[in-house]
């Protein structure tokens, strides 16, 4: 066995343990550093950079230094590619679709790749770059702006002659293992990622941890809130697809991370409505944090529709309507399209509610369910009277929070 072999054959072995083991990115990499530095390789760096398959970040970086361990940085879409990625050696390896890229830091190289004047300031003496693609290549060029799935990777030592050339043959050896690890955890990230953009993050935790088949379902307490748009319909008209769009998503953000903040979950998007459920562990604390999240809604959408407004965009209000109950949580649907939801009376009921807006004159409506659960409120809630609603037999009243804009 020659003397690579005696290196990499137990880190190979501990890499696929990771992977089999289901350890995240993080963990993997720190521990295939330190492995590297124990067995006498002169790393200074390591950096490694991946697509990410999320709605905000079109990319991660991890770097690990000798002096700091291992740090991870997120990077978000952009129309443009930054200046720092279009001057990097990454970036040229897939322009020229080059397999590797090495420097000893010579004055060109340094003046080209800013990073590496900035890496030979530290006291780094080489930088080795290579890639590892998953899946099949492309017959098509590489388009470094649309990179293919797969990893750029890069070591840097500050040892007196750089890596060896066995230090080299080394990183070749142990790639492919590394990336089939890193394979299998980002796409299990990437399968989290997307469940909880799509689904919620409880829901697309649940799916993921194996709640998928057809008609399961548990019963909970919980507090249901339907949020919506005012005066969408007319906005509609008035408005190009585009600028609907910009709206929408701009108060739906602003409604999302103000629910979320309180232990709300996102259950779906209805057209300019969004079902919300607060499920905290107690009707109590339900209660709590679903008109603690409506109050401050109202002020940040107030804050909102006056940033707007100065900005020459539509503006619009809302409506939201609180009840609890007793409600289904989990698979509807058919055999090859299911959807994580709520059902139950206590969901129908909250809809009606919200459907008195107009008729009661007020933006936030609160059964009395979730008016005496949250008790001793903070809250000034204010009777609105009793009204009959359709599929209940005895009125129900109901209430708002004083000082709502109407």
């Amino acid at each position: 066995m020659t003397e690579i072999e005696k290196i990499a054959t137990p880190l190979i072995a501990w890499i696929t343990e990771q992977g089999l083991m289901g350890i995240s990115r993080e963990g993997i990499l720190k521990g295939y550093c330190e492995r590297l530095v124990q067995a006498g390789v002169p790393l200074l760096r390591f950096h490694l950079a991946q697509r990410a398959y999320h709605p905000k970040f079109g990319g991660i970086g991890f770097s690990w230094t000798r002096a700091e361990g291992l740090s991870h940085q997120h990077f978000q879409r952009q129309e443009a590619p930054i200046a720092a990625w279009l001057r990097s050696p990454f970036y040229r390896m897939l322009q020229l679709d080059n397999e590797e890229f090495r420097s000893s830091f010579e004055a060109e190289d340094m003046a080209d790749f800013p990073l590496l004047g900035e890496l030979h300031a530290t006291g780094a003496t080489d930088y080795f770059a290579t890639r590892q693609l998953f899946g099949e290549p492309d017959d098509e060029p590489m388009n470094p702006d649309q990179p293919s799935e797969g990893m750029m990777v890069s070591w840097t030592s500050d040892q007196h002659g750089g890596f060896s050339e066995e230090n080299l043959a080394l990183f070749r050896r142990l790639l492919p293992h590394l990336g089939l690890a890193l394979k299998s955890s980002s796409h299990r990230q990437m399968a989290s990622d997307l469940l909880q953009v799509y689904l919620g993050r409880d829901a697309g935790r649940r799916v993921l941890s194996g709640e998928i088949q057809r008609g399961s379902s548990q019963q909970i307490d919980a507090v249901i809130c339907y949020f919506d748009l005012k005066g969408f319909t007319r906005l509609a008209e008035q408005l190009s697809g585009p600028e609907l769009i910009d709206m929408l998503n701009d108060y739906f953000a602003l409604a999302v991370a103000t629910i979320q903040c309180h232990g709300g979950n996102i259950l779906k998007f209805m057209g300019d409505g969004i079902l919300t459920m607060f499920n905290l562990g107690s009707i109590e604390e339900d209660a709590t944090a679903a008109l603690n999240a409506a109050s401050e809604l109202r002020v940040k959408i107030a804050e909102r529709n006056i940033e707007r407004a100065d900005q020459g965009l539509p503006v619009a209000e809302f409506t939201l309507a609180l009840h609890a109950g007793e409600i289904l949580y989990g698979n509807i649907g058919a055999e090859n399209r299911l959807d994580f939801t709520v059902i139950g009376p206590a969901v129908n009921l909250t809809s009606r509610i919200s459907g008195l807006h107009r008729e009661v004159g007020q933006s936030i409506i609160v059964s009395e369910v979730v008016q005496r659960a949250a008790q001793p409120s903070p809250h000034d809630m204010v009777s609105l009277g009793r009204y009959m609603l359709r599929g209940v037999a005895q009125p129900i009243e109901l209430y708002t929070i004083y000082g709502c804009a109407t």
